[in-house]
């Protein structure tokens, strides 16, 4: 479910304020750990644009991520290693069709270097080095900030870089990648990047006590963050929950901070589980966090808990700006486009998909949805090509156009494609909503229900939905009303936001958690800050179901 996505929506809709942290930094380090980076759409401003939210979504805990890091002293320089999952980047190298740039800008002793372009109808990617000097093992280095600016001031969107440590050559291979491209043949602009800043790792001891469902709160005073408060939750009998919010002192420092709540067992480091989300905002501009971990792990042995987080050490400011006059007119031999107009399934035109672009690099398939209000149903998809199957990745929406899903699909080096190569568009899990922020289309969402008796003690109901049977629990904590919703049956998607009562006087629940649309995960947890009463009734927005066994094919070419 996209509790986190329409959560932000419908604060939007109740004239609240929203603030967006700046993830792109996290992303780079983490893209290099994934060859297919995940992506989610979330809402933004008063027109329902849609924003790349890709660098916030399921991310695992920092600490993993760091623990990889030696492995960047082993790789030897090049760029096809940087490369790994971008097939189509690689041949179009192979076959030296990138633009040379060969720009660099120096500045506080720290190079930054342009070598090469490649531009097509797709996307444009440039790969750059970044010389900093003598480097120390405890540094991390990152290029904050980098962005395609046109002639009248427009930014690019979708954008985002990373850097990868060549211990053999002592540099940064760096990436750069954005949905922008030329609407003509050629352009005239300027890559910007604010500044170039390198960062340690640091440790904080937190006595954390998992055993007290109170929230726990604890001094910081590092790194711009003042506090952090954490609250345990018990998630079935496999899984616990930490969810955290920190307060800073200093708003600038959530973009590098990444602060995250590490556990150690033994001495040795305790792994999270996958599904934890970092960096959501809170109602107060509070960094908050969701992170998970087996319940196994931490119910025994000698533990101790640490805050991770990221320090600061150098940082060499911009803006630093490179005029650039790119081309795609060499890649024009390799690009199709196609007009589709075909069914994502048979029957039904509530998704169409509208066109498609072959380019050397990437093949590009929109799918139009009639409802914005419900979005592209299905979560794993790929292309069938010649004998292949190639992976896809969703993206953000065309500026103003909420109502499209970009599907990217890296080429592989060796597929050739022509206008009669077989293709075949496969869409695989799909995850129906039930129920709408704004329609009810059915009535079993909106019936509520009725809470009684309500205390410190934990009670429970059970409530069928499309014959799932669903568990409610509640109970207070202190003033605060809990509401936790779940169900055994994995087919169950989960309940998304919950509210008392209708109308201009209803109660919205507080987010806890953070959930996604078929991540398997379909417990929920919302809060009732300062409630009075003992009895409520309960409604929800809406509810999803998964058949992770659906399967739509739609042959697209010849």
């Amino acid at each position: 479910m996209k509790k986190l996505e329409n959560m932000l929506e419908h604060r939007l809709n109740e004239d609240q304020s929203v603030p967006y942290p700046d993830f792109d930094s996290m992303w780079g380090r983490i893209e290099q750990e994934t060859t297919a980076p995940v992506h989610a759409r979330m809402s933004r401003g008063s027109q329902n644009q849609r924003r790349n939210w890709s660098k916030v979504a399921v991310v695992a805990s920092l600490s993993v991520l760091l623990a990889a890091a030696p492995v960047y002293a082993a790789v030897h320089y090049n760029w096809d290693t940087m490369l790994r999952g971008r097939g189509g980047i690689q041949a179009v190298l192979a076959k030296n069709l990138g633009q040379q740039l060969d720009q660099s800008v120096t500045k506080d002793g720290v190079t930054l270097k342009l070598h090469t372009a490649i531009v097509d109808e797709n996307r444009t990617v440039i790969l750059f080095t970044l010389d900093v000097g003598q480097r120390q093992d405890s540094e991390t280095w990152r290029v904050n900030e980098m962005t395609l600016k046109g002639t009248e001031g427009e930014s690019s969107s979708g954008s985002f870089n990373y850097l990868n440590w060549d211990e053999k050559n002592q540099i940064y291979n760096g990436y750069f990648e954005s949905e922008w491209t030329p609407k003509q043949d050629t352009v005239d602009v300027q890559l910007v990047t604010d500044n170039m800043q390198a960062f340690s790792v640091q440790m904080l001891d937190l006595p954390l006590d998992i055993h007290s469902t109170e929230t726990q709160s604890f001094p910081i005073g590092q790194e711009g963050m003042r506090s952090i408060e954490v609250k345990p939750f018990t998630q079935g009998q496999e899984k616990m929950l930490f969810s955290s919010a920190i307060i800073f002192d200093q708003p600038e420092a959530k973009e590098w901070a990444y602060p995250n709540i590490v556990g150690y067992k033994n001495g040795t480091l305790i792994n999270s589980l996958p599904g934890g989300t970092f960096g959501t905002p809170g109602e107060k501009g509070e960094y908050t966090a969701q992170q998970y971990f087996k319940a196994e792990d931490i119910s025994s042995g000698r533990l101790t808990y640490k805050l991770q987080y990221m320090k600061k050490e150098k940082d060499v400011k911009g803006p630093l700006a490179f005029d650039l006059h790119l081309s795609k007119k060499q890649m024009e031999s390799g690009t199709i486009k196609t007009s589709l107009n075909l069914p994502l399934e048979v029957g039904e035109t509530d998704h169409t998909l509208e066109n498609m672009v072959v380019s050397p690099t990437q093949i590009r398939v929109t799918v139009r949805s009639k409802d914005i209000d419900n979005s592209f149903p299905y979560k794993k998809y790929a292309l069938e090509v010649s004998g292949k199957t190639l992976e896809g990745k969703l993206w953000s929406s065309p500026e103003g156009e909420p109502e499209l899903t970009v599907l990217r699909f890296e080429r592989p080096v060796d597929l050739e494609i022509t206008k009669e190569t077989p293709i075949t568009f496969v869409a695989k899990y799909k995850v129906t909503q039930h129920g709408s922020y704004k329609i009810s289309n059915n009535n079993d969402d909106k019936i509520p229900l009725l809470i009684t008796n309500i205390s410190q003690k934990k009670q429970t109901i059970i409530q069928q939905l499309s014959g799932y049977p669903v568990k409610w629990t509640y109970y207070m904590q202190g003033s605060d009303l809990y509401v936790e919703t779940g169900s055994e049956d994995a087919r169950f998607g989960g309940i998304n936001q919950t509210h008392i009562g209708l109308g201009k006087e209803r109660i919205l629940g507080k987010p806890v958690t953070v959930n996604f649309a078929g991540d398997g995960n379909n417990k929920a947890i919302d809060v009732y800050k300062d409630f009075k009463g003992t009895e409520a009734s309960i409604y929800m927005f809406y509810y999803t179901t998964d058949d992770p066994e659906k399967e739509t094919r739609v042959q697209i070419q010849p």
